[in-house]
């Protein structure tokens, strides 16, 4: 085996970094997403293309209450033929949306719920070679039920929406032998486990913590935008 140099404690990090880009081409605009081709240039001076989807960053939430249940919606995803059992979860409005109104939101539309103690669970790329999504899972406790919001309306696949309690011990089960497939129960389910088993509930982040990977959204799609659009194939 090669002798691989070990990286030190303060150097493992996800490191923001941007390579020009040198075209920009929408390929086909959706109702939430963009697929667009860049054309990149890299740090030996060649270019390359990269497709992708632009998206606008969403939350989840890990919502635990005092019995040791998990809420938790079983959802139909088209792209994947399957019916996911999922958290409850949610796209930014728009890109100057706060992330803990967003998750709010999204609990109190999806399962029913409110949560007066929140703290950050974990943050993700939930596909970085094909997607622009950044996602943020929160762990919601100290629930309690309440009303629909005032407008809210489900509809396709949410219409079509169950929501059920499920016990965290069973998930962690369901997670490791290949039940759930869902990216933020994944992630979120077990990020819970090793929280709980560590001792580290009460110093995980607080939910108001900065999210860098917003950030770094932000100036990439104002790159992207002084590019310019290349002529849509």
């Amino acid at each position: 085996m090669p002798e691989l140099r070990q990286l030190a404690a303060g150097e493992i990090a996800d490191q923001p970094m941007r390579w020009p880009v040198a075209a920009h081409r929408v390929l086909g605009r959706g109702a939430v997403t963009d697929f667009v081709d860049d054309q990149v240039r890299t740090p030996s001076g060649e270019l390359m293309a990269r497709q992708y989807l632009l998206h606008p960053g969403a939350v989840g939430i890990i919502a635990w209450d005092e019995a040791d249940r998990i809420a938790v919606v079983r959802q139909y995803r088209h792209p994947v033929s399957f019916r996911l059992t999922e958290p409850p979860a949610g796209l930014l409005d728009h890109a100057d949306e706060d992330f803990m109104t967003a998750a709010a939101r999204e609990l109190a539309e999806e399962a029913g719920l409110r949560a007066d103690r929140w703290q950050v669970l974990v943050d993700l790329f939930s596909t970085p070679g094909a997607n622009q999504e950044s996602l943020r899972i929160f762990l919601a406790r100290e629930l309690s039920a309440v009303p629909v919001p005032n407008g809210f309306v489900a509809d396709h696949e949410e219409a079509d929406m169950e929501v059920c309690w499920a016990a965290r011990a069973d998930l962690v089960d369901a997670v490791l032998a290949g039940r759930l497939q869902n990216p933020t129960m994944v992630a979120g389910v077990l990020s819970l486990e090793v929280a709980r088993l560590s001792g580290r509930l009460d110093s995980l982040r607080p939910a108001d913590v900065p999210w860098p990977a917003r950030e770094v959204w932000r100036a990439h799609n104002a790159e992207l935008a002084a590019v310019g659009d290349g002529d849509r194939a």
